[in-house]
Protein backbone atom coordinates (compact mmCIF):
# COMPACT_ATOMS: atom_id res chain seq x y z
CA UNK A 1 0.00 0.00 0.00
CA UNK A 2 1.01 3.66 -0.41
CA UNK A 3 2.74 4.55 2.80
CA UNK A 4 0.18 6.12 5.67
CA UNK A 5 3.22 8.31 6.41
CA UNK A 6 3.65 9.03 2.96
CA UNK A 7 -0.26 10.12 2.78
CA UNK A 8 -0.41 12.17 5.58
CA UNK A 9 2.65 14.05 5.02
CA UNK A 10 1.02 14.96 1.85
CA UNK A 11 -2.41 16.03 3.48
CA UNK A 12 -0.41 18.02 5.96
CA UNK A 13 1.45 19.78 3.11
CA UNK A 14 -1.83 20.64 1.34
CA UNK A 15 -3.79 22.30 4.56
CA UNK A 16 -1.30 24.17 6.38
CA UNK A 17 -4.65 24.54 8.71
CA UNK A 18 -5.97 21.99 10.26
CA UNK A 19 -6.96 20.53 13.76
CA UNK A 20 -6.58 16.72 15.08
CA UNK A 21 -9.65 15.03 16.46
CA UNK A 22 -8.67 11.83 19.11
CA UNK A 23 -10.81 9.44 20.96
CA UNK A 24 -9.55 9.66 24.33
CA UNK A 25 -11.75 7.64 25.96
CA UNK A 26 -14.57 4.79 24.92
CA UNK A 27 -16.77 3.62 27.33
CA UNK A 28 -18.91 0.70 26.29
CA UNK A 29 -19.96 -0.41 22.22
CA UNK A 30 -18.28 2.77 20.11
CA UNK A 31 -17.05 3.36 16.66
CA UNK A 32 -13.42 3.04 17.04
CA UNK A 33 -10.63 2.86 19.75
CA UNK A 34 -8.93 4.98 22.54
CA UNK A 35 -6.22 6.47 20.07
CA UNK A 36 -8.05 6.90 17.24
CA UNK A 37 -7.87 9.86 15.66
CA UNK A 38 -8.35 11.57 12.11
CA UNK A 39 -7.19 15.31 10.79
CA UNK A 40 -9.65 17.88 9.84
CA UNK A 41 -8.83 20.97 7.15
CA UNK A 42 -11.77 23.50 5.82
CA UNK A 43 -11.93 21.52 2.36
CA UNK A 44 -10.77 17.50 3.44
CA UNK A 45 -10.38 15.01 6.04
CA UNK A 46 -7.73 12.64 6.84
CA UNK A 47 -8.54 9.26 8.81
CA UNK A 48 -11.38 8.29 10.54
CA UNK A 49 -12.94 8.15 14.40
CA UNK A 50 -16.11 5.86 12.91
CA UNK A 51 -18.22 7.78 11.14
CA UNK A 52 -21.97 8.29 11.92
CA UNK A 53 -22.94 12.04 13.41
CA UNK A 54 -20.32 11.24 15.51
CA UNK A 55 -17.59 12.09 13.36
CA UNK A 56 -20.11 15.08 11.68
CA UNK A 57 -20.02 16.62 14.75
CA UNK A 58 -16.48 15.96 15.55
CA UNK A 59 -15.61 17.72 11.76
CA UNK A 60 -18.19 20.87 12.09
CA UNK A 61 -16.24 21.23 15.90
CA UNK A 62 -12.63 20.43 14.50
CA UNK A 63 -13.71 23.21 11.28
CA UNK A 64 -14.99 25.85 13.33
CA UNK A 65 -11.97 25.58 15.88
CA UNK A 66 -9.31 26.16 12.49
CA UNK A 67 -11.61 28.95 11.42
CA UNK A 68 -11.11 30.87 14.68
CA UNK A 69 -7.18 30.20 14.50
CA UNK A 70 -6.93 32.03 11.76
CA UNK A 71 -8.04 35.15 13.63
CA UNK A 72 -7.30 35.35 17.73
CA UNK A 73 -6.01 31.78 17.97
CA UNK A 74 -7.58 28.13 20.04
CA UNK A 75 -7.07 26.23 22.07
CA UNK A 76 -7.92 22.43 22.33
CA UNK A 77 -11.17 21.12 23.43
CA UNK A 78 -12.61 18.20 25.02
CA UNK A 79 -15.77 16.51 24.23
CA UNK A 80 -17.96 13.99 26.10
CA UNK A 81 -20.58 12.63 23.74
CA UNK A 82 -23.19 9.90 24.52
CA UNK A 83 -24.19 7.47 21.56
CA UNK A 84 -27.60 7.68 22.04
CA UNK A 85 -31.08 8.37 20.24
CA UNK A 86 -30.25 12.37 20.59
CA UNK A 87 -27.18 12.34 17.86
CA UNK A 88 -29.05 9.25 16.16
CA UNK A 89 -26.62 6.28 17.35
CA UNK A 90 -27.68 3.40 18.93
CA UNK A 91 -24.01 2.30 19.86
CA UNK A 92 -25.11 3.01 23.76
CA UNK A 93 -21.41 3.98 24.72
CA UNK A 94 -19.35 7.22 25.63
CA UNK A 95 -16.50 8.60 23.45
CA UNK A 96 -14.26 11.13 25.06
CA UNK A 97 -12.76 13.21 21.96
CA UNK A 98 -10.08 16.11 22.31
CA UNK A 99 -9.58 18.37 19.50
CA UNK A 100 -6.95 20.77 19.38
CA UNK A 101 -5.27 22.77 16.26
CA UNK A 102 -1.97 21.06 14.21
CA UNK A 103 0.84 23.19 15.00
CA UNK A 104 4.75 22.16 13.83
CA UNK A 105 5.48 20.43 17.10
CA UNK A 106 2.31 18.27 16.64
CA UNK A 107 2.73 17.84 12.79
CA UNK A 108 6.20 16.32 13.59
CA UNK A 109 4.87 13.87 16.42
CA UNK A 110 2.44 12.74 14.17
CA UNK A 111 4.43 11.69 11.05
CA UNK A 112 7.00 10.11 13.33
CA UNK A 113 3.71 8.16 14.78
CA UNK A 114 3.11 6.88 11.60
CA UNK A 115 6.19 6.07 9.91
CA UNK A 116 6.64 4.21 13.51
CA UNK A 117 3.20 2.27 12.21
CA UNK A 118 4.26 1.86 8.72
CA UNK A 119 7.75 0.60 10.40
CA UNK A 120 5.52 -2.39 12.59
CA UNK A 121 3.21 -3.41 9.71
CA UNK A 122 3.01 -6.89 8.94
CA UNK A 123 5.04 -8.34 5.79
CA UNK A 124 3.13 -10.94 3.28
CA UNK A 125 4.68 -12.37 0.37
CA UNK A 126 2.91 -13.26 -2.31
CA UNK A 127 5.21 -15.99 -4.57
CA UNK A 128 3.26 -15.99 -7.97
CA UNK A 129 2.10 -12.90 -10.28
CA UNK A 130 -0.41 -14.50 -12.04
CA UNK A 131 -4.07 -13.70 -12.13
CA UNK A 132 -4.79 -14.76 -8.19
CA UNK A 133 -1.47 -12.60 -7.76
CA UNK A 134 -2.20 -9.47 -9.36
CA UNK A 135 -5.56 -9.58 -7.56
CA UNK A 136 -4.02 -10.38 -4.35
CA UNK A 137 -1.91 -7.46 -4.65
CA UNK A 138 -4.67 -5.06 -5.24
CA UNK A 139 -6.24 -6.78 -2.03
CA UNK A 140 -3.13 -5.35 0.16
CA UNK A 141 -2.26 -2.52 -1.34
CA UNK A 142 -5.51 -1.15 0.53
CA UNK A 143 -4.66 -2.56 3.87
CA UNK A 144 -2.28 -1.93 6.95
CA UNK A 145 0.60 -4.32 5.39
CA UNK A 146 3.99 -4.71 3.78
CA UNK A 147 3.07 -6.79 0.39
CA UNK A 148 5.59 -8.13 -2.04
CA UNK A 149 5.28 -10.11 -4.91
CA UNK A 150 8.01 -12.66 -5.83
CA UNK A 151 8.13 -13.92 -9.39
CA UNK A 152 11.15 -15.82 -11.50
CA UNK A 153 9.50 -14.09 -14.38
CA UNK A 154 9.98 -10.56 -15.19
CA UNK A 155 6.49 -9.79 -17.49
CA UNK A 156 4.59 -10.97 -14.74
CA UNK A 157 5.35 -8.11 -12.75
CA UNK A 158 3.96 -5.74 -14.79
CA UNK A 159 0.90 -4.26 -13.90
CA UNK A 160 1.34 -4.58 -10.09
CA UNK A 161 -0.60 -2.48 -7.90
CA UNK A 162 1.01 0.55 -6.82
CA UNK A 163 2.78 0.63 -3.17
CA UNK A 164 3.17 -3.22 -3.70
CA UNK A 165 6.23 -4.25 -3.65
CA UNK A 166 7.69 -6.58 -6.60
CA UNK A 167 10.87 -8.53 -6.55
CA UNK A 168 12.10 -10.83 -9.28
CA UNK A 169 14.14 -13.49 -8.12
CA UNK A 170 15.39 -16.93 -9.53
CA UNK A 171 15.39 -18.63 -6.64
CA UNK A 172 12.38 -17.50 -4.35
CA UNK A 173 12.81 -19.49 -2.09
CA UNK A 174 15.34 -17.38 -0.92
CA UNK A 175 13.04 -14.78 0.19
CA UNK A 176 11.85 -16.83 2.76
CA UNK A 177 14.31 -17.56 4.52
CA UNK A 178 15.21 -13.38 4.98
CA UNK A 179 11.40 -12.73 6.00
CA UNK A 180 10.84 -11.15 9.34
CA UNK A 181 9.38 -12.99 11.88
CA UNK A 182 5.80 -13.15 11.59
CA UNK A 183 5.26 -13.26 8.27
CA UNK A 184 2.99 -14.42 6.38
CA UNK A 185 3.77 -16.91 2.98
CA UNK A 186 1.04 -17.18 0.15
CA UNK A 187 2.22 -19.63 -2.47
CA UNK A 188 0.77 -20.02 -5.97
CA UNK A 189 3.02 -20.08 -8.73
CA UNK A 190 2.78 -21.12 -12.17
CA UNK A 191 4.55 -24.33 -11.85
CA UNK A 192 3.47 -27.20 -8.63
CA UNK A 193 7.06 -28.11 -7.99
CA UNK A 194 8.09 -24.51 -7.19
CA UNK A 195 4.69 -24.19 -4.73
CA UNK A 196 6.37 -27.56 -3.19
CA UNK A 197 9.80 -26.22 -2.20
CA UNK A 198 8.48 -22.19 -1.73
CA UNK A 199 6.21 -24.07 0.85
CA UNK A 200 8.73 -26.50 2.77
CA UNK A 201 11.14 -23.51 3.22
CA UNK A 202 8.30 -21.55 4.65
CA UNK A 203 7.12 -24.37 7.04
CA UNK A 204 10.91 -25.03 8.32
CA UNK A 205 9.63 -21.77 10.04
CA UNK A 206 7.74 -21.77 12.81
CA UNK A 207 7.59 -18.22 13.12
CA UNK A 208 5.59 -17.47 10.17
CA UNK A 209 2.07 -16.20 10.80
CA UNK A 210 0.75 -17.93 7.82
CA UNK A 211 1.78 -20.28 5.46
CA UNK A 212 -0.75 -20.76 2.49
CA UNK A 213 -0.62 -22.78 -1.12
CA UNK A 214 -3.57 -22.42 -3.73
CA UNK A 215 -4.89 -25.60 -5.12
CA UNK A 216 -6.92 -28.50 -4.53
CA UNK A 217 -7.13 -31.08 -1.75
CA UNK A 218 -5.48 -33.93 -4.32
CA UNK A 219 -2.90 -31.07 -4.65
CA UNK A 220 -2.51 -30.71 -1.13
CA UNK A 221 -2.29 -34.53 -0.59
CA UNK A 222 0.65 -34.74 -3.22
CA UNK A 223 2.47 -32.46 -1.18
CA UNK A 224 2.43 -33.61 1.76
CA UNK A 225 3.42 -36.95 0.44
CA UNK A 226 6.44 -35.45 -1.12
CA UNK A 227 6.89 -33.20 1.79
CA UNK A 228 6.45 -36.26 4.50
CA UNK A 229 9.00 -38.50 1.90
CA UNK A 230 11.63 -36.34 -0.20
CA UNK A 231 11.58 -32.73 1.89
CA UNK A 232 11.86 -34.17 5.33
CA UNK A 233 9.00 -32.53 6.66
CA UNK A 234 6.90 -33.47 9.42
CA UNK A 235 3.35 -34.02 10.27
CA UNK A 236 3.47 -30.80 12.49
CA UNK A 237 5.27 -28.73 10.50
CA UNK A 238 2.49 -29.94 7.89
CA UNK A 239 0.03 -29.00 9.82
CA UNK A 240 0.41 -25.41 9.83
CA UNK A 241 -0.14 -24.90 6.41
CA UNK A 242 -3.68 -23.73 4.77
CA UNK A 243 -4.93 -25.17 1.41
CA UNK A 244 -6.87 -24.19 -0.37
CA UNK A 245 -6.71 -20.29 0.61
CA UNK A 246 -9.28 -18.81 1.08
CA UNK A 247 -10.83 -22.11 2.18
CA UNK A 248 -13.74 -24.37 0.39
CA UNK A 249 -17.19 -22.78 1.92
CA UNK A 250 -17.25 -20.26 -1.24
CA UNK A 251 -17.26 -22.37 -4.83
CA UNK A 252 -16.87 -19.09 -7.29
CA UNK A 253 -12.96 -19.63 -8.31
CA UNK A 254 -12.73 -16.29 -10.21
CA UNK A 255 -9.39 -14.36 -8.99
CA UNK A 256 -11.14 -11.72 -7.42
CA UNK A 257 -13.18 -14.08 -5.08
CA UNK A 258 -10.59 -16.34 -4.26
CA UNK A 259 -8.35 -13.02 -3.35
CA UNK A 260 -10.69 -11.67 -1.55
CA UNK A 261 -11.47 -14.70 0.73
CA UNK A 262 -7.69 -15.59 1.34
CA UNK A 263 -6.83 -11.57 2.13
CA UNK A 264 -9.50 -12.04 5.02
CA UNK A 265 -7.98 -15.38 6.02
CA UNK A 266 -4.57 -14.05 6.01
CA UNK A 267 -5.39 -10.59 8.01
CA UNK A 268 -6.96 -12.79 10.34
CA UNK A 269 -4.05 -15.33 10.71
CA UNK A 270 -1.74 -11.82 11.33
CA UNK A 271 -3.66 -10.15 13.95
CA UNK A 272 -3.75 -13.37 16.21
CA UNK A 273 0.15 -13.76 15.65
CA UNK A 274 0.37 -10.22 16.89
CA UNK A 275 -1.85 -11.16 20.17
Amino acid sequence: MTRNSERLRSFLDSAPQAALVEVTEARGSTPRETGAHMLVSPQAIFGTIGGGHLEFMAIDRARKMVAGARDAGAGHVELDIALGPEIGQCCGGRVGLTIRPVDEALRAELIAQAEAEDAANPHIYVFGGGHVGHALAAAFALLPVQAVVVETRADMLEGISDGVETRLKPVPEEMVRDAPAGSAFVVLTHDHALDFLIVAEALKRDDAAYVGMIGSRTKKATFKSWFLKTADGTEEAFSRLISPIGGDGVKDKRPSVIAALAAAEIMTALAKASG
